[in-house]
């Protein structure tokens, strides 16, 4: 058969552990009769009654292999002749959706053999969409419904290219988010937008022209090239709208916003011109970081730090590909003292930078300088005295001489430093990285060519002392590679210390609360530490600022560092109308600002721009605040503070209740993913599946250059030498949800999220043999007329067997736990319990358990109320994994009878289970859960000594004896006889005794509780010495234990100290440890009488 197109057994273990096999819902061989779509009337898939028969036994046992777990099954050994390699089979057909756009799909018919991702997730969320599932729902009035609102806007993904793993990781937890409140039934609004991403966009944008028509922006000019922009967002929004599709992402598409379209546009205006009536925006000449390559000033977070343990040799961008400049030294060399022989030496990572010198600090104690305090030295290749100033702030005078070269307007320390001292400020450099006159003899010099210049022609005059290895750091552009030089330049500032104070004290007061507390640590970090926050950048695409510089005639030429020589406004007409009264009756002129805003400003306004602000709309009043922001903790910062601040300031709202970090996403090897590793994961390749050949195609298609290309391709050979695996959307989601566990860190392996789509074939399959159970279809699937309609009610009609409530109870655990890990963000466990759920308890038990309930003899209610609980217990089990699982729980979904009264159209409307009273069956479950515990022991056993399950007769098939020494766990055993030797696998005989004297001699033990012991014979079976030497191994261990909570509870005080509760669960531990002692002494003194 074609793999993955049946049940596993082995899909009953962690997914990580599955393994591919045939399974429960198995189809017949190819080109059998039964195997077509329809098959004959009468007995299932044309067989005759007989045949029929022996064919669900079969299917039987392959369910119950299915539900063992841990047993892989063995196939048959191959005889010589089948050894010889097969023929090529034929590929299979392509399936093809043929529903059309936006209609419904039909699922009325047979089910398909397997689970066939790409046919489950065809046509739902078209139809979906068109439906109006994904928009919020109103009450009769038409504002939200009691319950209240939901609302999440989706951080809006960079237009620069495709979306990756990471984003993939924010719509599958915030999608889960939005499915689970939509099923409570909140009204909920999933909005999705686009952000222009200034620096990013225009950056490979020009790279892109650069590499395909040879031509910088320049060659263009400004509008032509923002045309180029456009082509390029409108065809990277449409990609990265269908990727965001393709996962599921339940976003109301009617209220898509992109930062740049008009009403947001409006709102970053109206912003400015706000933050600047209130003093929190400001026009000043400041160090800002600078960018030769792209010829703008960055923000932080597109600066990277390149760690240097030492001499490195680097091409810097901009230079001869072929040129090197030496970084990773620290150069020491000496200022002569004016009017004397003496020289005092400095050290400096930056030699070229000393032509900006303004002054040579020391500490005012340092006894070494005291005789310099106030003396000047001589610049050796300026005509400048250099003073020597005292600064305890800057200098530590232990670290190297003790003497520390003063840059102020290169350095951000040292600016702080000129600050302090009142220092003069030299700008050395040109925005293109030359120097400007300020370098004297090296004007018009590139600076790096500077640096080697400098150090040359200090040798020459005696003053070079030496140069050393240094681990350091060098600041990068993220974006084009170069070296991030800090400059002094005029751009506008917003004040951030005040709204940092303003925002940390909202949080203390409970108004934002941060998960996870990692993250919590962070915030109150950095919003202690704030600093102003440049917000101009030499760009051509983005927000152009609307401040006006004011020219008047005959005043000369303003100072554009000087904010009162400009006018902030929110349209022409009204600066013109300022600049008219400011002019008092002189001529004027009025000069836009060429510059534009940080991106990181027009996002900061995300939450309440993407609700219609700064118009009262019903948005505003009914989604602001949102209810959660969820993000990675890397931009807490640089995204987060910024939202913070706007909504505080404008709309004097926190813009969120709350703000939930999730990882960063690395790969299998912990490393950051980077496009020149070659571990960029597109999560389409996931979904659909790609191969080798595939993703290098992919990484050509890119700007990086060809030596990049070549390190990249080596990278995806390692991590996908087979390319990737076609897992589909509902596995992906599913594990990345389950990898969110609070950690910084996720280091994605694409073999685990193959092991969910195994989970998916075990949810396809299961469903398939339940609708046989409810004799909805046949065995192949083939849909056949049935009497069964589900009860009216879910709840239990209180005439259920053990088991059945057993289920109810545990379904009800489920969900109570599934929706307090969503509650608590705590992703992993969410998706945990309801995967043990549906494939523990429901698969691996409750399929297992109700076999004899379906004989033929079986009474018709007691048959009713098992197809009844199957029912309502699988469809809630769908329920639980719907908001991580979108497609194949709908597909599956509908495929169920519906109930009388229910006109739900969609899973996702669908009540979320909750826990309910009436499914409350504590007393029974623990008396199954008894029993499955014993089963689980047998289990044990039999895996620990590989014991043959495929015996034929009595004498060959495992004897289980379960030693039980209270009475009324005996009784319930003994009911439940079937269903132990049914679910312990090629268990042919099941005996209960009370006394150790009727263990017999060479048993494998395992240990249940204090009045339990499962015993099965294995002399003859087993190396008994070896066997010895296992117990006594364990029983060391055990002894350990013993130990370590002897010493607890003797601790002085104990009684005093440690809560009751506690003393009791360590006296129930003690009580437990001494019976697992004594149960190993006896075995290891069974085994040994048999040496």
């Amino acid at each position: 058969m074609a793999e993955d197109k049946t049940a596993s057994a082995s899909q009953l273990l962690p997914a990580e552990q599955a393994n591919p096999a045939e399974g429960a819902a198995a189809t017949v061989a190819p080109g059998s009769a039964a195997s077509a779509e329809g098959g004959a009337e009468g007995a299932p898939g044309g067989m005759t009654k007989s045949a029929a028969k022996k064919e669900a036994k079969r299917l039987e046992k392959l369910a119950r292999q299915a539900a063992k777990g841990p047993a892989v099954p063995q196939g048959p050994k191959k005889d010589k002749a089948e050894k010889k390699e097969k023929k090529a089979e034929a590929p299979a057909e392509e399936w093809v959706n043929t529903t059309p756009a936006g209609e419904k799909k039909d699922v009325s018919g047979n089910l398909p053999s397997g689970y066939d991702p790409i046919q489950v997730e065809a046509a739902h969320y078209d139809w979906w969409t068109k439906k109006g599932f994904f928009k919020p729902r109103y009450g009769p009035d038409g504002k939200p419904v009691d319950k209240g609102t939901f609302c999440i806007t989706f951080p809006p993904p960079n237009v620069t290219g495709n979306l990756h793993i990471g984003h993939a990781l924010t719509v599958s937890i915030q999608d889960a988010l939005i499915r689970w409140k939509r099923m409570q039934g909140y009204t909920v609004l999933y909005l999705p937008g686009y952000d222009h991403a200034g620096i990013a966009t225009q950056a490979v944008v020009e790279q892109r022209l650069m590499k395909t028509e040879g031509h910088s922006r320049h060659h263009y000019g400004r509008e032509k090239f923002l045309e180029k922009v456009w082509n390029w967002k409108d065809e990277y929004q449409k990609k990265i709208t269908l990727q965001m599709q393709r996962l599921g992402g339940s976003f109301d598409w009617d209220r898509v916003a992109f930062t740049m379209n008009d009403s947001l546009s409006k709102a970053v205006t109206e912003a400015f011109c706000q933050m600047h009536e209130k003093g929190l925006l400001y026009r000043s000449n400041r160090l800002v970081n600078w960018c030769v390559y792209l010829n703008t000033s960055l923000s932080n977070i597109e600066v990277d730090q390149k760690s240097l343990t030492g001499k490195t040799e680097m091409n810097v961008k901009g230079y001869d590909e072929k040129e090197k400049f030496t970084f990773g030294v620290i150069t020491s060399f000496a200022y002569p003292i004016e009017n004397s022989d003496e020289k005092i030496i400095i050290a400096t990572t930056r030699p070229e930078t000393m032509l900006g010198d303004t002054a040579i600090a020391v500490h005012p104690d340092d006894p070494r300088y005291k005789h310099l305090h106030g003396k000047f030295a001589v610049h050796p290749f300026l005509d400048r005295k250099i003073p020597i100033i005292t600064d305890a702030i800057t200098v530590d005078m232990e670290f190297g001489t003790g003497a520390v070269k003063i840059t102020p307007a290169h350095d951000p320390n040292d600016f702080e430093c000129g600050m302090r001292n009142n220092l003069e400020f030299i700008n050395l450099m040109n925005d293109d990285g030359t120097y400007n006159e300020n370098a004297g003899p090296y004007k018009g010099m590139k600076r790096f060519h500077i640096r080697n210049a400098v150090i040359r022609d200090l040798k020459e005059k005696g003053l070079y002392v030496e140069e050393k290895d240094n681990e350091m750091q060098i600041p990068v552009c993220s974006r084009s590679g170069d070296v991030v030089e800090q400059i002094m330049k005029p751009q506008w500032w917003v004040s951030c210390k005040p709204m940092a104070e303003d925002a940390l004290a909202r949080t203390r007061a409970g108004e934002l609360e941060i998960k996870p507390k990692t993250s919590a640590g962070d915030w109150v970090r950095w919003m202690e530490n704030m600093q102003d926050w440049c917000v101009s950048r030499q760009l051509w695409w983005g927000h152009r600022i609307p401040a006006y510089i004011l020219k008047i005639e005959g005043e000369g030429s303003p100072d554009t560092a000087d904010d009162s020589n400009w006018i902030v406004a929110r349209n022409f007409e009204e600066a013109d109308a300022k600049a008219k009264e400011k002019a008092q009756g002189k001529k004027y002129t009025l000069e836009q600002d060429e510059d534009v805003l940080d991106t990181w400003f027009s996002s900061g306004l995300w939450p309440f721009s993407t609700m219609g602000w700064p118009e009262k709309t019903a948005d505003m009043e009914h989604f602001y605040p949102n209810t959660i922001l969820e993000t990675g903790w890397d931009i807490l910062f640089f995204w987060v503070a910024r939202m913070v601040f706007f909504g505080n300031t404008i709309t004097d709202k926190m813009p969120f209740k709350e703000v939930y970090c999730h990882p960063m996403v690395r790969d299998a090897y912990g490393r950051k993913m980077s496009k020149s590793l070659g571990n960029v994961i597109d999560p389409l390749d996931v979904i659909t599946g790609q191969n080798l050949q595939k993703l290098h195609n992919d990484l050509r298609m890119g700007n990086l250059p060809q030596k990049e290309i070549i390190k990249a391709e080596d990278g995806q050979k390692k991590l996908f030498p087979k390319g990737i695996p076609q897992c589909g959307t509902d596995a992906l989601r599913f594990a990345l949800c389950n990898y969110t566990s609070g950690g910084r860190d996720i280091n994605m392996d694409i073999g685990r999220v193959e092991g969910y789509r195994k989970f998916c074939n075990k949810l396809w399959n299961a469903t398939k043999f339940c609708l046989f159970r409810l004799d909805l279809v046949d065995l192949n699937g083939v849909r056949q007329q049935s009497d069964f309609k589900p009860n009216a009610s879910s709840l239990p009609t209180g005439k259920e067997g053990i088991h059945e409530k057993w289920l109810f109870h545990k379904l009800n655990i489920a969900s109570a736990a599934v929706s307090n890990a969503l509650e608590n963000r705590d992703f992993a466990d969410a998706t945990n319990a309801a995967y043990q759920f549906f494939l523990n308890d429901f698969c691996d038990v409750f399929i297992e358990a109700t076999k004899p309930l379906f004989e033929a003899d079986t009474a018709a209610e007691v048959k009713l109320s098992a197809q009844n609980t199957l029912y309502t217990c699988l469809e809630g089990g769908l329920k639980l994994l719907h908001p991580f699982m979108p497609y194949v729980t709908e597909d599956l979904w509908q495929r169920l009878p519906r109930r009388e009264g229910d006109e739900c159209e969609s899973i996702m409307l669908a009540p979320f289970p909750e826990y309910i009273p009436e499914q409350e069956f504590a007393e029974a479950a623990n008396e199954f859960d008894l029993v499955v515990e014993c089963i689980k022991s047998a289990r044990s056993v039999i895996g620990l000594y590989n014991l043959p399950t495929n015996g034929k007769t009595v004498e060959d098939k495992i004897t289980v004896i379960i030693q039980v020494k209270n009475d009324k766990q005996r009784e319930i055993l003994e009911s439940q006889r079937a269903i132990i030797v049914g679910l312990t696998k090629g268990c042919g005989t099941l005996k209960l005794i009370v006394d150790d004297s009727e263990v017999p001699k060479g048993c494998g033990t395992e240990f249940v509780n204090a009045d339990i012991n499962v015993h099965i014979p294995v002399a003859g079976k087993v190396n008994v010495a070896s066997e010895v030497d296992k117990l006594e191994k364990k029983q060391a261990i055990v002894q350990g234990n013993k130990s370590k909570l002897e010493k607890v509870i003797q601790q002085p005080n104990y009684e005093t100290t440690i809560r009751e509760e506690i003393r009791a669960q360590n006296k129930d531990k003690m009580e437990n440890i001494e019976v697992e002692i004594e149960t190993l002494r006896l075995a290891i003194e069974r085994f040994k009488s048999l040496l």
